[in-house]
């Protein structure tokens, strides 16, 4: 029988604050069920929690964002002064494993189903490499998320599930395609299914970058979900609101909310960041009344300081926004992130701002990455802070509440309206200005090796 080996997963926090919008990390369960039967697990979630760095346990795995990324540094600094190995893993990590690697052991570069349980094995035997590679194309069958690691912790009553993975689209502000390329699969519907019968809330967001990536998938789908009577949100794509009898299905299948890259009202910024293709078909108008139609709430995005914004732009968004009485709505400052086309653009244009920001000790969330070329970076930040605040004054989320063909389309729709406008109105006032890492703990970069793309 082989020797019990205590793994700690950890998922950095962005702020110092505690947070109360918090979900459950799906990734982690995920990678807890990979682990081989002789693993036991710990998990804590530094959003809601403090980590106890004097717990025993064998390796330390921590999940890094670009903007966790820092705090994740610090994280594994206080491991390994421990003498406890750390591995990294997650998008941030497969871009940059150089960077993270003075801070870890090892790196677990793409989806980790293929190589976790190699790492486990070879640490094991006292031979784990420095690098574990994913081709990302392995077939997502006999995913079974471990969601025991998430007993006791206070989390909203919503689960987060995965049908399937990439993106169709290449946006150039996006690193989805960088990391998957041409890769789209999706789990056996069966295998969702069973997941979703299993789960204690009925509540689920699905995580999907878009759920509608084929459409023939998409239909079987959201017709198996019909029968489980669930109620669930996700990212999707505009273009789905041109086909009637997919739009059907969702409703049909528990869709009360979509997540949709609105990203701009100007057709060149479109053109530029790869999404022209967001007018076609009707164009926004058009797709808004459809959702709307079918009882969807609409949380739209958009992203500023593209070359063709200027100051109007956040004042045109907003409005329309709130007479689109969307039920959410986010305004954010365009943010150059590794593995996009937009970082290396803006590299090499020498625009972007303390290069790089995500180890900027002292950048703060919300704050601008970069220099716009029609208003100043402190105009940016200062503006998209500005549009979230008025979208979330309590006038705007009544004015946007008087919809009764979505937002206030049945007591459930009503109070998961209130309910969310209230957090993020909360969230918006707390996060904006905060420091993304703890300043009290140092981090000591070697930059030879910082921001460099693998």
């Amino acid at each position: 029988m082989k020797k019990e080996l205590k793994v700690t997963f950890i998922r950095p926090s962005m702020t110092e604050h505690k947070a109360s919008d918090a979900l459950e990390p799906l990734a982690i369960a995920m990678l807890a069920s990979y682990s081989p039967p002789y693993v036991q697990h710990k998990f804590y979630d530094n959003r809601i929690e403090d980590i106890p760095y004097e717990e025993e346990t064998d390796l330390v795995a921590i999940t890094v964002e670009t903007y966790t990324a820092r705090r994740a540094y610090q994280i594994a600094q206080k491991y390994k002064a421990l003498g406890v190995p750390v591995v990294m893993g997650g998008y941030h990590v497969t871009f940059l494993p150089d960077e993270a690697l003075q801070f870890c052991d090892a790196v677990v570069l793409g989806d980790a189903e293929e190589t976790w349980p190699a790492l486990i094995e070879d640490f094991r035997q006292g031979k784990m490499k420095t690098s574990y590679k994913a081709t990302n194309t392995k077939p997502l069958t006999h995913i079974t998320p471990d969601r025991s690691i998430f007993q006791g912790k206070r989390y909203g009553p919503i689960h987060m599930v995965q049908y399937g993975r990439g993106c169709r689209f290449n946006c150039d502000f996006c690193s989805i395609k960088t990391f998957y390329k041409d890769y789209l699969d999706q789990r056996p519907i069966d295998d969702v299914i069973k997941e979703i019968g299993a789960l204690k809330h009925k509540q689920l967001f699905i995580v999907d970058d878009n759920i509608y990536s084929y459409k023939k998938q998409a239909m079987e789908f959201f017709k198996a979900l019909i029968p489980l009577k669930i109620r669930w949100s996700g990212q999707v794509s505009i273009d789905v609101t041109k086909d009637p009898e997919l739009m059907r299905l969702m409703r049909d299948s528990g869709c009360i909310s979509v997540v949709v890259g609105f990203e701009s009202l100007d057709i060149k910024s479109l053109n530029q960041m790869r999404k022209g293709w967001n007018l076609r078909g009707g164009g926004y108008d058009r797709a808004i009344k459809v959702f709307r139609d079918h009882g969807i709430m609409i949380y739209g995005t958009f992203v500023h300081g593209y070359d063709n914004d200027t100051l109007d732009t956040f004042k045109n968004n907003l409005e329309f926004a709130i007479e689109s009485k969307f039920f959410l709505a986010n305004f954010n400052p365009l943010t150059p992130t590794p593995g996009a086309e937009l970082y290396n653009r803006l590299k090499a244009e020498g625009r972007l701002i303390n290069d790089p920001w995500w180890l900027d000790p002292n950048y703060k969330y919300g704050h601008a990455h970069f220099h716009p070329k029609n208003y100043t970076a402190d105009q940016l930040t200062e503006m998209c802070f500005w549009a979230r605040t008025e979208f979330n004054k309590y006038g705007n989320i009544l004015k946007r509440a008087n919809d009764f063909r979505s937002n206030f389309s049945s007591i459930y729709h009503a109070g998961t309206y209130l309910a969310a406008n209230l957090v993020t109105r909360y969230e918006i006032r707390k996060k904006h200005g905060s420091f993304i890492a703890h300043q009290n703990d140092p981090l000591h970069i070697d930059r030879n090796f910082v921001g460099q793309m693998s």
